[in-house]
């Protein structure tokens, strides 16, 4: 069995931070949340993966490498632009040949893996395996309905009036069945080849597909919330180490990680917190739900409920929360007077101004 991880969307809901860098290397407690998904499929004894890949290529490469960090061995698929995840599976055909395989969502984090849907599919061997969750909003999803016994009638993607609250989660396991069914869908009218069309195709010619409705955690790290929200439950898993620096003026509480090289002075950490290597905490505060990554400075200032990536500064700001702060930026105060706003901001930001 092989697996098929898509790394090639654009990540615009996740702007300005995806201007310079991929989706699914925004790190959750400091570890970026496309490895989450490969540690996953290797947990599973799976060992051949098809990574898809498109502008972000060259990024992805380099921190994925040739998988054996993982214990798996990568083969990069490129992508020319995002037409659609049956799009990755066409391109990927000699790649996947005739092996089953599981198509994981880079973006995607399932808490608990994927280890016993994996197991479940090897045993019963469908044509296909979907797996699905409720959601409050079914609109941004695609769609399953399911017949009087369970079974799996209809899909719709991002439908106006969904027929359920049942969403498709980012993992998908098919046998070579598949193949012939995305090379006899058209585009829908985003432009793109659908799975759910693909899926509705095995439907309709009367091949065998089964659901699996999960009731753990489950999230598509698709924009800001959501990442806080996905780092906020991986925090409180977290068990405590202090590998770096703590000075006696400094009180650290819970579950916290101070990583091997980090300083902490004069500074309280209450966890669940991770501070990463090389990072400087000096006369600040540090409250639960955040995670800093390396090379950062914190001075003067309260962090809570946030994402720091690395090499970032926050200096003498009083207090920041529910905040997503990317790579080599530097927070400071403004100054008091003349009483005015200095913005320089990128495409796509969101500036929130106490007034």
């Amino acid at each position: 069995m092989k697996a098929l991880v898509l790394s090639g969307g654009a990540g615009t809901r996740l702007r300005p931070i995806t201007h310079t860098s991929a989706k699914q290397l925004v790190p959750v407690a400091n570890k970026a949340v496309l490895f989450y998904g490969l540690e996953s499929i290797a947990d599973a004894g799976i060992t051949d993966v098809g990574l898809v890949v498109g502008d972000t290529a060259e990024e992805i490469q380099e921190a994925v490498g040739d998988g054996s960090k993982f214990g798996l061995e990568i083969t990069y698929i490129p992508q020319e632009r995002p037409l659609g995840l049956a799009h990755a599976v066409l391109i990927a055909r000699d790649f996947l040949g005739d092996d089953d395989f599981v198509m994981y969502l880079g973006d995607n984090f399932i808490v608990g893996g994927i280890t016993g849907l994996v197991e479940e599919f090897r045993t019963s061997r469908p044509d296909a395996q979907i797996l699905l969750t409720r959601v409050a909003d079914p609109r941004a999803f695609g769609v399953a309905e399911l017949g009087p016994e369970g079974q799996v009638v209809g899909l719709e993607e991002k439908p106006e009036r969904p027929k359920s609250d049942l969403a498709l989660v980012g993992v998908y396991l098919f046998t070579p069945a598949i193949h012939q069914a995305v090379r006899s869908i058209r585009p829908s009218w985003r432009g793109e080849l659908e799975i759910t069309h693909a899926i509705q195709h095995l439907l309709d010619s009367g091949a065998e597909v089964r659901s699996t409705e999960i009731h753990g955690y489950w999230k598509d790290t698709g924009n800001v919330v959501d990442m806080l929200e996905v780092n906020r439950t991986v925090l409180e898993t977290l068990e405590r180490r202090i590998d770096g620096e703590v000075d006696e003026a400094s009180e650290t509480v819970g579950r916290v990680v101070i990583e091997r090289g980090a300083r902490v002075t004069g500074s309280r950490i209450v966890g669940p917190v991770v501070i990463g290597s090389g990072t400087v905490v000096t006369d600040s505060y540090v409250g639960p739900f955040t995670s800093v990554a390396e090379n950062c400075r914190i001075k003067d200032s309260e962090l809570e409920f946030s994402i720091v990536l690395r090499d970032s500064s926050i200096d003498g700001v009083g207090r920041i929360e529910n905040s997503l702060i990317g790579r080599h930026v530097e927070v400071t105060p403004a100054p008091s007077v003349p009483s005015a706003h200095r913005l320089v901001l990128g495409d796509h930001s969101k500036v929130q101004i106490h007034t």
